[in-house]
C-alpha cells in the first residue's frame, strides 16, 4: 500500500490551502444546507413554532455530527500526519479503528436518545405545543444515529486521504437529496418536523454509501475493513483525544444554544425563540465558512507538522486567519444591508417576526468574524498534535459565556441574551490570539525550515 498515489504538481503555500480549503468550504456549505433547507420549509410550511421546535431540536441532534467530526477530524488527523510520515501501515490502522470507533459511539448515542431526548427538550422550556413537534425531529434521529454520525466522519476521513473532491461530491449529492425530499415530505406530504428528519437522514445515507464505495475502490490506498482482527484501545483514544475538542466545540454550541432558548423564552416568548431561530440560521453559513476554512487548512498544517516544515505551518495559518477575518465582516455587512430580504427566506407573513430577527442580527451577529477565530485556533492546535491546547479553548468557549447569559438578561432583558455571545467571543479572543501567536514563534525558532514538500 501506497500513500503517495496520483500526487499532485508542486504547489505553493496558498496553492496547497486553497486545494483544500475550497472543497471544504463548499463541504461544510453544502453540510449546512441539510440545517438550513429544513428551516426554510418549516418556516413556510409549519409556522414559527416549527422554528422554535426544531431550534429545541437542534441543540440535541447536533451532537450526533459532532461525534461524527470528532472522529473523522481526529482520525483524519492522524492519517495525514501518517502520509507527510510515509507510514501506510498506520494510516490504515487510524481508518480501521475510526470505523470501529463511529459503531460504537452510535449504540451508546440510540440509547441516550431513548432516555434523555424528551427530557431535554422539557429543559428548555418548549410547552406542549412545540415539545410534540421537537420530538418528531429527535426520536427519527435517535433510531437513525448510525448513518448521522457516519456522515459525520467519512467526509473528513475522505478528504485526509488526498481525495477533498471526492468528500465534497459526496456532500454535494446529499444535499441535493435532501433539498427534493424535504420539499416532498414537509410540502406535498405535510409530514412536517418529522419529515424533515427522514428527508435528511436519507440523504445522508447516501454519502455513506458513496464513502464506503470510495474505501473500497482503486481511488483509495486505503481500505474500510469491517472487522479488526488487532484492536488497540490507545488508538482509539488517540482518535478520540486528538478530535475531542471538536465534540466539546459541538457540545459548547448545543449548550449555548440550548441555554439561549430558556433564557429567551424567560425573557421573550416564543415568536423570540423563532427569530432566534433564523439568526442562527444567518450565523451558520459564516460559522461553516469558518469551519471549512479551518478544516481546509488542517490537511496541509498537519502534513508540514509532520514533515518537520516550521514556516509553512506559519505561513498557511496566517492566511486561514486573514481569509476568516474577511470573511465574517464581509458577510456582517451583507446581513446588517439587507436583513429582511434574508430574513423573508423563512418567513414572509409574520411582520413581527421579521422585526425581532432584525433586531437579533445587530445585536448578535457583530462580531461573528471573531468566533471563527476561534474555530480557526482550535483546530490549528489540533493540526499540530496540541490536542490540550484545542480542548482548552473548546471548554473555555463554553464556561465564559455563561456570566454572560446569566447577567446580561438581568441588566438589560432580551437584548442582554443577543449580546451575551458576542461579548464574550471578544474577551476570550484577548487569550486566544496570543496562544497561536506564542506556538507559531516558537516552533519556528525550535525546528528549522525545510523545503515545500508537496501533499
Amino acid at each position: 500500500m501506497s500513500l503517495t498515489h496520483s500526487p499532485p504538481p508542486k504547489l505553493t503555500i496558498s496553492q496547497n490551502f486553497w486545494r483544500y480549503a475550497i472543497p471544504s468550504i463548499a463541504a461544510m456549505l453544502v453540510t449546512g444546507l441539510y440545517q438550513i433547507v429544513d428551516g426554510i420549509f418549516v418556516g413556510h410550511y409549519v409556522g414559527y413554532q416549527g422554528l422554535a421546535a426544531i431550534n429545541m431540536a437542534w441543540p440535541i441532534t447536533y451532537l450526533l455530527s459532532g461525534l461524527g467530526l470528532m472522529i473523522g477530524i481526529g482520525g483524519g488527523t492522524l492519517i495525514s500526519i501518517a502520509r507527510g510520515e510515509k507510514n501506510a501501515q498506520h494510516a490504515q490502522r487510524t481508518l480501521d479503528h475510526a470505523v470501529l470507533l463511529i459503531v460504537t459511539v452510535s449504540v451508546i448515542a440510540l440509547v441516550f436518545f431513548a432516555l434523555f431526548g424528551e427530557t431535554l427538550l422539557t429543559i428548555q422550556g418548549a410547552n406542549h405545543t412545540i415539545k410534540a413537534f421537537a420530538l418528531q425531529y429527535v426520536q427519527s434521529f435517535g433510531w437513525a444515529a448510525f448513518i448521522t454520525i457516519f456522515a459525520g466522519a467519512i467526509p473528513m476521513l475522505i478528504r485526509n486521504d488526498n481525495s477533498p473532491k471526492i468528500a465534497t461530491g459526496l456532500l454535494i449529492a446529499g444535499a441535493l437529496t435532501n433539498i427534493v425530499l424535504d420539499y416532498i415530505f414537509i410540502g406535498l406530504f405535510q409530514w412536517q418536523l418529522q419529515g424533515a428528519a427522514v428527508a435528511t437522514i436519507i440523504a445522508q445515507a447516501v454519502t455513506v454509501t458513496g464513502g464506503i464505495i470510495y474505501f473500497y475502490s482503486s481511488r483509495s490506498p486505503l481500505t474500510m475493513h469491517l472487522t479488526i482482527t488487532n484492536i488497540q484501545l490507545s488508538h482509539c483514544w488517540k482518535i478520540m483525544s486528538l478530535g475531542s475538542s471538536v465534540l466539546i466545540m459541538y457540545l459548547y454550541t448545543s449548550f449555548v444554544v440550548a441555554l439561549h432558548n430558556y433564557q429567551f423564552i424567560q425573557y421573550g416568548t416564543e415568536l423570540t425563540v423563532s427569530a432566534f431561530a433564523i439568526v442562527g440560521y444567518m450565523m451558520t453559513l459564516y460559522y461553516l465558512v469558518a469551519e471549512g476554512i479551518a478544516e481546509g487548512m488542517q490537511p496541509p498544517v498537519s502534513y508540514y507538522y509532520g514533515a518537520k516544515q516550521p514556516q509553512n505551518i506559519s505561513k498557511t495559518t496566517y492566511l486561514a486567519i486573514k481569509v476568516t477575518i474577511i470573511a465574517g465582516i464581509s458577510w456582517f455587512a451583507l446581513l446588517y444591508s439587507f436583513p429582511q430580504t434574508l430574513i423573508g427566506l423563512f418567513n414572509s407573513a409574520n411582520t413581527a417576526l421579521t422585526s425581532t430577527a432584525v433586531n437579533g442580527i445587530k445585536l448578535h451577529l457583530f462580531a461573528m468574524f471573531l468566533d471563527g477565530l476561534i474555530v480557526l485556533a482550535t483546530v490549528y492546535f489540533m493540526s499540530v498534535d496540541k490536542a490540550g491546547k484545542a480542548l482548552t479553548i473548546s471548554v473555555s468557549n463554553m464556561l465564559i459565556q455563561l456570566p454572560f447569559l446569566y447577567f446580561l438578561p438581568q441588566w438589560l432583558g432580551v437584548n442582554g441574551v443577543w449580546l451575551s455571545m458576542p461579548l464574550s467571543t471578544i474577551l476570550l479572543n484577548l487569550f486566544v490570539l496570543p496562544m497561536v501567536w506564542h506556538d507559531l514563534q516558537q516552533r519556528n525558532k525550535v525546528t528549522p525550515s525545510m523545503p515545500p514538500a508537496t501533499i
